[in-house]
């Protein structure tokens, strides 16, 4: 008999891995976590799965922010002696919120199958 690969259950499993793994260390994760949530947006809009548009809009707001950390941090930072107000750091929260927003919507989903 010929077993049919489920290639959207290992995708999924793939996008929760790495958001989870990118976790472990927000900062140096940033970018693992935001494949992951690319990854879980794409595969929840391919596959029409419920709260897909939550997931598409805190992917974007995952990258913005980490797009934003690391440009500060390639400017020297904000706050202390750089001429960057602490005020810039908050095109960084939408990583933050997303990250979080990612977590909730998950556990949702997962309470929801059982």
């Amino acid at each position: 008999m010929e077993s049919k690969f489920n290639w959207k259950k290992w995708l999924q499993i793939l996008g929760v891995i790495l958001f989870i793994a990118g976790s472990l260390d927000p900062m140096e994760g940033s970018v693992i976590i935001a494949i992951g949530s690319i990854l879980l947006a794409s595969v929840a809009y391919y596959f029409k799965k419920p709260f897909w548009k939550w997931f598409a809009a805190n992917a974007f707001g995952i990258s913005i922010g980490v797009f934003f950390l690391f440009f500060f941090s390639n400017l020297g930072g904000f706050g202390g002696k750089s001429t960057l107000s602490w005020w810039w750091g908050t095109l960084i929260l939408p990583y933050p919120i997303g990250w979080l927003s990612n977590i909730i919507l998950m556990i949702k989903l997962a309470s929801k199958k059982k």
